[in-house]
């Protein structure tokens, strides 16, 4: 039986490992043909290899797949633009990005140098960005060329970027960056045929093995379902992709283990209107009216 992305072509960033290893492997299981783009560094952002992701596109070759390695660093303009150029001379279309590239500098707020800041703002917000942007450019030509263009952006956001993580201040407004990047590509492309959406996934990865060593530990009896495996994320990133799921558009997704849930963004709350301008001696009770019957926040990550 063909698979639900049978015929299309995917690249998925941060394919060598973990999540983003789980992405291209299901695409290929589903029967996408696979750009597994990793520049192969360690888990802070730093050193180069392709080895890892020559290792996943072996594993779709020999599983009888079809999939090719890019080192192309995804927030580097030129590099992103090849990385798309790469799935265009090689299979001869595009048809999803799935960015998943991302690396941590997990800092307190009062620690955080601008480096830090400034790298993960690149790699994770920036890295979104370019990818999408020239393959946008490439799905608007062939809209405007009179082709059916059927196209998915599949963003990944994080509990993080959705409710904020103590030690986390760059990785967080980075990911929030990205949900709402998401909602305005969603806006912007779906005249060109093209859908975005983003997942905030949990699972056991080099990013969290260590800090949620708890949470993330595998389970003791081998036979059990093991909730954090990576690959559990997977399936919704597929059908994502997949031609399935061409009337959801501007969401986003929480998914950990076998659990998927809508996550539920900024939304317009209680309101008082003076109609006139405001006292600032006014506002206090004001204010506390409103957040009386607003619904409580959901906690940072991480708060005491």
């Amino acid at each position: 039986m063909a698979g639900i992305c049978e015929g299309r072509v995917a690249i998925v960033t941060g394919a060598a490992r973990g999540i983003g290893r789980g992405h291209a492997l299901e695409f290929a299981h589903q029967g996408a043909k696979v750009v597994v783009n990793d520049i192969g560094a360690a888990l802070d952002g730093t050193g180069r290899s392709d080895s890892p992701a020559r290792q996943v596109v072996d594993e779709i070759v020999a599983a009888g797949g079809a999939a090719v390695v890019n080192g192309d660093d995804v927030a580097d303009w030129e590099g992103a633009r090849q990385l798309v150029r790469t799935a265009l001379d090689t299979f001869g279309r595009l048809d999803v990005v799935v960015n998943n590239a991302g690396f941590v500098r997990d800092r307190m707020f009062v620690s955080c140098g601008e480096g830090e800041w400034d790298a993960v703002m690149r790699v994770h917000l920036k890295g979104h960005f370019a990818v999408a942007r020239f393959a946008a450019e490439h799905w608007r030509e062939r809209a405007k060329a009179g082709d059916a263009v059927d196209a998915r952006i599949v963003n990944t956001s994080s509990g993080a970027g959705l409710l904020g993580s103590v030690g986390q201040s760059a990785y967080s407004a980075a990911k929030a960056g990205i949900a709402t990047l998401t909602l305005v590509q969603a806006a912007e492309l779906g005249r060109y045929g093209v859908t975005a959406n983003a997942i905030a996934p949990s699972a056991r990865t080099r990013m969290t093995e260590t800090v949620f060593a708890d949470t993330m530990a595998a389970p003791g009896d081998p036979g059990a379902f093991d909730a954090m495996a990576a690959e559990n994320v997977a399936p919704l990133v597929v059908w994502l992709g997949s031609p399935q799921s061409a009337h959801v558009t501007g969401r986003v997704f929480e998914v950990e283990g076998g659990r998927v849930s809508v996550a539920d963004g900024w939304q317009h709350g209680p309101a008082v209107d003076k109609g006139a301008r405001w006292d600032p001696a006014e506002l206090g009770p004001v204010v506390d009216d409103l957040l009386a019957k607003a619904p409580a926040p959901a906690p940072v990550y991480g708060a005491q």
